[in-house]
């Protein structure tokens, strides 16, 4: 771009020194310099008998150069030694002022040239830059994207980790009773061959380590959610639904539970098919009103806040009344300390693995979250633990394995943001995103049994998925 810019200043400076020679060495070359040119704007007058006079000399707006010359009257031309150089110059001037003209076009061809280079370069130089900039933001979101899938792809590396070891361990069970089956088979040709008593309890000790194992595998640290898969539309934006943790796997009842403080109201449905096509198999009024929406059915008894109050009540419902009933020393209740969307949400009931647990909040805590286990028959507190979280900052929390997980909301973006392990008495801030499809939550609660999370989510009733963590401890590890 600079080097037609430096070419067009240098044409036309050149020029301006050529129109400056004209004017000075025109009345030198044909021998008339004794007339003085005059400088002032007025004319001064000149005999026609003194010769040719270079009167003025200018350049023109197009850079063209324009001379006035005063010339001798006719009669003299033939008779002045000077005509000859007079027309030599004459000739050269014209000589010159063609080659100006040519310069002049072809300065401004060049110029029109320069301009349309520029104008292109311009544009060259916004479309190198847009390419770098949509190049940066395409390689960085690009980078995010893989940044994020292998975040999502770390916890799992000490999972397969640890499901390689057992695997290993489950094949070895099996090879052990691939050995026991071929001994009872060969034994019912060779009674006698191997003592019975030794071989049944060698069977019976197979069946206890497997059975330890599986309780060893329904616990673990909670690593991801998934889902949710929307089981029902029903009901209004606050709710409870659940099935019995603790029941046989014939039974798959489930009790449903509309709004958080107006209804006695239980309904019942024999499976989760009944539930879906809305075929009730029972109807339960409760002697009290009920506070919030973390209920509980635990063993065929509905465990529940009381309205107004820190009490909680054990109703069985084969029995139709209440069992057992206690106050939750200096408890919250009504709105004092509930999760974030509110609803009377100050008490909640839960149960894990471990049993069956109470989560609230009191003064003598500083409005943070108290858990305390429960014995399932009295109600009575067995032991309690004090964390630093605040209740009213939670949007919703449950327990698996005796370890509390605590969501941040109830609403878009919400994730399991906290946890506490009543185990070793300590806490962890996590991030396990999950998807609240339909924007609001106001229950949720984890099933042992079927390893995944019921909740209430704007009138929808949704399980999510879990995956856990396990480490199953051999012989040789205790």
């Amino acid at each position: 771009m600079g080097s037609p810019l430096l070419t067009l200043g240098a044409l036309l400076s050149t020029m301006a020194m050529i129109t400056n020679w004209m004017s000075q060495t025109l009345p030198s070359l044909a021998g008339l310099n004794t007339t003085r040119i005059p400088t002032s704007n007025s004319l001064t007058q000149i005999s026609p008998r003194e010769g040719w006079h270079v009167y003025s000399s200018a350049q023109d707006p197009d850079g063209r150069c324009i001379c006035t010359v005063v010339a001798p009257e006719q009669n003299l031309c033939s008779r002045d030694a000077k005509s000859k150089q007079l027309r030599q110059l004459l000739e050269k001037v014209q000589n010159m002022s063609q080659s100006i003209e040519v310069l002049n076009l072809r300065t401004q061809r060049d110029f029109q040239y320069v301009q349309k280079m520029e104008t292109q370069m311009k544009g060259l130089r916004s479309k190198f830059r847009q390419i770098e900039e949509d190049r940066k933001t395409l390689l960085t979101r690009h980078f995010q994207d893989l940044k994020e899938k292998m975040d999502e792809l770390q916890p799992l590396i000490p999972v397969l980790e640890q499901y390689k070891t057992d695997a290993r361990l489950i094949t070895q069970f099996k090879e052990e009773i691939r050995n026991l089956t071929g001994i009872l088979t060969t034994i019912q040709h060779e009674i006698g061959a191997f003592d019975y008593e030794e071989l049944h309890q060698r069977v019976l000790g197979l069946e206890t380590r497997l059975r330890d194992c599986m309780k060893k595998l329904t616990c673990g640290k909670l690593m991801k959610i998934t889902g949710p898969i929307t089981i029902k539309a029903s009901g209004p934006r606050f709710g409870a639904w659940m099935t019995d943790p603790i029941a046989s796997e014939k039974n798959n009842r489930v009790w449903y539970m509309e709004g958080f403080t107006t209804s006695k109201i239980v309904r019942e449905y024999k499976s989760m098919t009944d539930f879906v096509t809305g075929a009730e198999s029972r109807t339960y009024t409760l002697p009290v009103k009920w506070a919030g929406t973390s209920h509980l059915v635990y063993n065929g008894s509905l465990y529940f806040n009381k309205y107004q109050s820190n009490i909680i009540i054990k109703y069985s419902f084969n029995a139709g009344k209440i069992l057992a009933q206690r106050s939750l020393d200096n408890a919250g209740f009504n709105n004092v300390y509930p999760y974030t969307w509110g609803g009377y949400s100050d008490i909640d009931l839960m149960a894990d693995e471990f049993g069956l647990w109470a989560v609230y909040a009191t003064n003598q805590n500083a409005g943070n979250i108290v858990i305390s286990q429960l014995r399932q028959d009295t109600l009575e507190v067995l032991k309690s633990w004090s964390t630093g979280y605040p209740k009213r900052s939670a949007g919703e929390s449950f327990m698996i394995c005796g370890t509390l997980y605590v969501t941040n909301n109830h609403l878009t973006g919400a994730k399991v943001y906290y946890s506490y392990s009543t185990k070793t008495s300590t806490y962890e801030y996590m991030d396990i995103p999950f998807h609240n499809q339909y924007f609001h939550i106001s229950m949720l609660d984890y099933n042992a049994r079927d390893r995944a999370l019921y909740a209430w989510n704007n009138g929808h009733q949704v399980l999510f998925n879990v995956t856990l963590f396990h480490i199953i401890k051999t012989d040789s590890d205790v």
